[in-house]
């Protein structure tokens, strides 16, 4: 397993970016032996996106997504998200949206081989990623098949509720009525969703409603809650989970130091 940390200039954001890539390109099998990539082989993909106050390197060390990804051949990419929850700003050099949506992918794949297709690429976050990986699945479906939300920070706009992020159009209900709608027309596929959210979490009450409206729809919806908060406990636990219910291979370690006391 390879992590490696970019720094590239980013055309959306103007300013270079640094991005953590986990990419499975050197385990070594205990069975066969030498390498275990195929000549041509892309990896499926899953863009992973940070919380409120976080950085590219959150999810590395407070999660053991760097293990269960090399374990499925998955790469993960994990970029910088300042606090902007991943949306286009008004402001100039800041469009967060076109960066995650658009932008990242394209450079990334250029640099590693990773699959360009749909069904083998995936976003997914926490909190303030959660909202981000929803919405921007969402509005970039021909790209994400699958969208995982873990404790995400949604919420609706109106007179007497506080907006998800920076105005009504950050919506994720709105946002789904207009995907609904292209799916209806036939001008895009609806993704698959993972949403979980800890009971004592504030978020839940947010979370619950946004899965009732795409289960009341007949969306693929996976849904699960545990007794905790708003912490690493929790996404450690859920990470695992949305990995199990990604269309992955079957999990196989390879040689590392966590395997030196293996039975041959």
């Amino acid at each position: 397993m390879a992590l490696i940390q970019i720094n590239y200039l980013s055309r959306a954001l103007f300013r270079t970016v640094p991005v953590h890539v986990i990419l499975p390109v050197d385990k070594v099998s205990f069975d066969r032996g030498g390498y275990q990539m195929r000549p041509g082989q892309r990896f499926k993909t899953l863009v992973l996106l940070h919380g409120l106050l976080g950085n590219y390197t959150d999810w590395v060390s407070g999660t053991r997504i760097q293990r269960w990804a090399e374990e499925r051949d998955l790469a993960v990419i994990m970029p910088s998200g300042d606090n902007a929850f991943y949306v286009d700003s008004p402001l100039p050099n800041n469009d967060y949206q076109q960066f995650v949506g658009q932008e990242l992918l394209q450079v990334m794949r250029n640099m590693f081989p990773l699959s360009h297709r749909r069904e083998d690429t995936f976003i997914g976050g926490l909190s303030m990623g959660g909202f981000g990986a929803i919405r921007n699945g969402m509005l970039y479906p021909e790209t994400f098949s699958r969208i995982i939300g873990l404790s995400s920070a949604l919420g609706r706009s109106g007179p007497d509720r506080e907006p998800a992020a920076f105005g009504p159009d950050r919506d994720c209900l709105a946002v789904y009525e207009r995907l609904r709608q292209r799916v209806a027309a036939g001008q895009a596929e609806m993704p698959a969703f993972y949403l979980a959210c800890g009971t004592r979490d504030g978020l839940l009450a947010a979370n619950r409603e946004f899965r009732d409206a795409l289960v009341a729809d007949g969306v693929s919806v996976t849904y699960d809650e545990e007794d905790r908060g708003h912490d690493w406990d929790f996404w450690d636990s859920q990470i695992r989970k949305a990995l199990d219910w990604l269309p992955l291979g079957e999990a196989v370690s390879g040689l590392g130091s966590g395997h030196v006391g293996r039975p041959g």
